[in-house]
């Protein structure tokens, strides 16, 4: 008798049902037995659309192992439909029933394969955050989450944007991609809380499709007439020039000024008017320096490192904060250790400058306010 085949058809929950590959299609309709656990599997009423007859078996992982193997060993070939969720428990009794049809060498052992039905593209997990979200916003969800709106949620943005900037430049990658899924899910959740505005209401789809639309209405040379032409086009000064000009057109601006987030932190923001009036070709001298006596003189020392920095091709922002971080290692190193830590001691540097202390940025971390 010839060797029968099961088929362990794996579909991705984010994809939507009856959107299967070919390879997946052939072998739904060629199979001999179509078999599924789930109760109101998702593929079903596309199956049936498409005229394939599937039937549904309850028996638990080992039993129901050996049933399949055996239908296949009498040379059928055998579907069954995984889980979208996951099967863990099937494939290991599987696993196991294989390996002791294979050691005991009696018996036929099918062929077993594991075709993909549908997958994951890039970025389909963040459906998965959208989901989470409106959960956790639902009647019947998370009374914190349902509580905030998008002024209460400000503090936690700006947090967690600072912790995220922390975790570059300590070159932490764990630290890393947790802060930016931190600074994610702020986006997710502020788009979440604006669908239910009652006048103005968009969702976390308006919010990708306008940041889509700019960045190709930004990118000419990418997207656009451009996009075939070299030279200047493709200088990232030239880039940086054209965005800039789009996106005073765009914000209908009429000075290099407007625009400027007046909530920047004073470095940067005077390192973002400096660049625009370079890039706008414009002259403005600096104040004159000297030994700041007073607040006036101290500021106009400051702008001036500031421009200083640009020249040398310095963020001075962040140039401030890894001194800043030096400096609290050189205050570490010389501080007593604390009574119920002594004869131990930290690498002066080796941790942030928040280290040791317990992050409240994310509020899932932090103690939640009253909901009164």
């Amino acid at each position: 008798m010839t060797d029968g085949r099961l088929v362990l058809l794996t579909c991705s929950p984010r994809v939507a049902p009856g959107l299967l590959g070919p390879d997946a299609w052939d072998v739904l309709r060629s199979a001999d037995q179509v078999w599924y656990g789930l109760v109101e599997h998702p593929q079903l009423p596309a199956l049936h659309h498409a005229g394939v007859q599937a039937a549904r078996l309850d028996d638990p992982p080992r039993a129901l192992a050996q049933r399949l193997l055996d239908l296949a060993a009498r040379g059928a070939v055998v579907v069954w439909l995984l889980d979208p969720a996951g099967d863990a428990a099937l494939s290991t009794a599987i696993t196991e029933a294989l390996t002791l049809r294979a050691a005991a060498g009696t018996g036929t052992t099918p062929e077993l394969e594991l075709l993909a039905g549908s997958y994951d593209l890039p970025g389909a997990h963040l459906l998965d955050l959208v989901a989470v979200m409106d959960r956790l916003r639902s009647p019947g969800g998370c009374p914190w989450d349902a509580h905030q709106s998008h002024e209460s949620l400000v503090r936690y943005l700006v947090e967690e944007a600072y912790e995220l900037v922390e975790a570059i430049e300590t070159g932490d990658r764990a630290h890393l991609r947790e802060e930016l899924g931190d600074v994610l899910l702020q986006v997710v959740f502020h788009a979440r809380v604006a669908a239910e505005d009652p006048d103005e209401a968009f969702d976390v789809d308006d919010v990708a499709d306008g940041i889509v639309t700019k960045l190709v209405s930004r990118h000419p040379h990418v997207f656009g007439s451009d996009a075939t032409s070299g030279g200047e086009s493709r200088t990232a000064e030239h880039v940086e020039a054209t965005w800039d000009r789009l996106k005073t057109a765009e914000k209908g601006r009429t000075s290099v000024v407007d625009g400027i987030p007046p909530g920047l932190p004073a470095l940067a923001s005077a390192e973002k008017l400096l660049g625009r009036a370079a890039r706008a070709g414009l002259d403005v001298p600096l104040p004159p320096t000297g030994a700041p006596t007073d607040a006036v003189g101290l500021g106009d020392t400051l702008l001036g490192v500031v421009a200083q920095a640009r020249a040398a091709g310095v963020d001075p922002e962040a140039a401030l904060r890894a001194a800043v971080r030096r400096h609290a290692a050189r205050t570490r190193a010389v501080e007593p250790p604390p009574p119920d830590h002594a004869g131990t001691s930290d690498h002066p540097g080796s941790r942030s400058l928040g280290a040791g202390r317990r992050r409240h940025a994310d509020p899932y971390d932090a103690e939640r306010p009253s909901l009164g």
